[in-house]
């Protein structure tokens, strides 16, 4: 692997081979998500505990501080929303020279596996590794399901992710599933956790990710499961003892409630 690969996939992977990041890329086709209205208030007190932030060039220009951030991975597809006939019809947005004058870590772009727009979304991906490899920017694909939240399966999103990969991906991010295993065990690259299943407790969230982790994963992709949290500090504190800190469930659930209590007694 060249110097400058190795270099930026050391910024984004921590020496113990595991890595928190954070994404504030939802705007780019929801517009102002609920709790990302204003993304430099939400970013800024959860900044010191992730490893990189997944973030659009709009918001990175005007929402971070280029003084105090962390590796970027910068969202360089795009071209669809929420309102539009199909959000699997992506395009690359963003250029590779355009990451380059941003500094970025690496990039990122959505895949679509068996949608109408599956071989565009692939070339696309093909096309913006071979760009990634020759000025040694490397590329993590997002198997994204767009509406379609019933693919989010073993099978699914091993066929998606094991796609990525020999495409050339150095980094899958990919959904939390049941037998998640399947998953990593099918990927050659590392693989990072998105969120899981629509959950209603901090506790299950420490679950499926302390499961993902016991599966193969190496970290974590987490937005609003921290962002939108009533106390997103003391979530992302907890999950990072999981990533970083083996912790169990039931430890990042003790932590979560200790700062959520110094927090509600500074209020």
């Amino acid at each position: 692997m060249e110097w400058g690969m190795a270099n930026r996939m050391a910024q984004l992977i921590q020496t113990d081979g595991h890595a928190l990041f954070l994404p504030v890329d939802h705007g780019y086709f929801q517009g102002p998500t609920r709790k990302l209205e204003e993304p430099r208030k939400t970013i800024e007190p959860l900044l010191p505990y992730a490893d990189a932030l997944f973030i659009t060039r709009g918001v990175l220009r005007s929402s971070v501080d280029p003084d105090n951030t962390r590796p970027i991975i910068l969202r360089v597809s795009g071209g669809t929303s929420m309102v539009g006939k199909d959000l699997a019809n992506e395009g690359i947005a963003t250029s590779m020279e355009e990451a380059i004058r941003l500094n970025a870590s690496a990039v990122g772009i959505s895949i679509f596996v068996g949608t109408d727009y599956e071989k565009e979304s692939l070339l696309n991906l093909s096309k913006l590794v071979d760009e990634g490899e020759r000025y040694g920017i490397p590329v993590m694909a997002v198997t994204a399901v767009g509406k379609e939240l019933d693919k989010r399966d073993a099978r699914y999103l091993a066929l998606s992710s094991r796609i990525a990969a020999e495409l050339g991906a150095r980094v899958v991010k990919t959904y939390w599933c049941e037998d998640f295993g399947k998953v990593t065990r099918g990927c050659p690259v590392p693989v990072i956790m998105a969120g899981g299943p629509q959950v209603d407790t901090e506790l299950k969230v420490f679950e499926f990710v302390y499961d993902g982790m016991q599966k193969g994963a190496i970290g974590v992709n987490l937005g609003r499961n921290i962002w939108q949290s009533d106390f997103p500090v003391a979530m992302i504190k907890a999950i990072r003892a999981i990533i970083h800190q083996k912790a169990t469930p039931k430890e990042a659930q003790e932590l979560f409630g200790s700062e959520k209590e110094m927090k509600l007694k500074k209020s």
